[in-house]
């Protein structure tokens, strides 16, 4: 198993799976994610992802009922620190553009025409697909 490449003052978006990850303690990549989360923890790197992160990762959640698993989720995207991008305008014709482009779902349109849209030196998602889209610095963490 290797390690996220992640140098001191990176801009790194996260993809809703690795916010998942975390909060579920995925065996496989919870491990994977320690210095993500470290280093963000130590003001080393910031940390983005659209505000569409909201709505993806706290189904799951909602429809078992699991309070405590709503607020550890609330949490972390609320109040940790990360920094929540809305969705306007701009992102939203990018993602046309991107979905037109390279044939790709609504929202991993939205979340790369984000990432995109700030400069992100980083992409971390466990979704091949995101590989394919030009200027998308991608790290899939089951490829490290």
């Amino acid at each position: 198993m290797g390690e996220l490449n992640l140098p001191i003052g990176s801009n790194v978006y996260i993809d809703t799976p690795i916010l998942i990850y975390t909060l579920e303690n995925h065996p496989d990549f919870y491990p994977l994610l320690k210095p993500l989360w470290a280093k963000f923890g130590n003001s080393e790197i910031s940390i983005f992802t659209s505000e569409l992160i909201i709505t993806e990762a706290l189904v799951s959640p909602l429809r078992s009922g699991d309070v405590r698993s709503i607020a550890n989720y609330e949490q972390l995207i609320f109040y940790a620190g990360i920094n929540l991008i809305p969705i306007d305008r701009n992102i939203l014709l990018a993602a046309t553009d991107l979905r037109a482009k390279y044939r790709i779902k609504t929202p991993d349109a939205i979340h790369a025409a984000t990432s995109r849209s700030l400069g992100c030196n980083r992409f971390i998602t466990n979704d091949k697909g995101f590989r394919n889209i030009a200027g998308l610095p991608v790290l899939i963490l089951s490829e490290i």
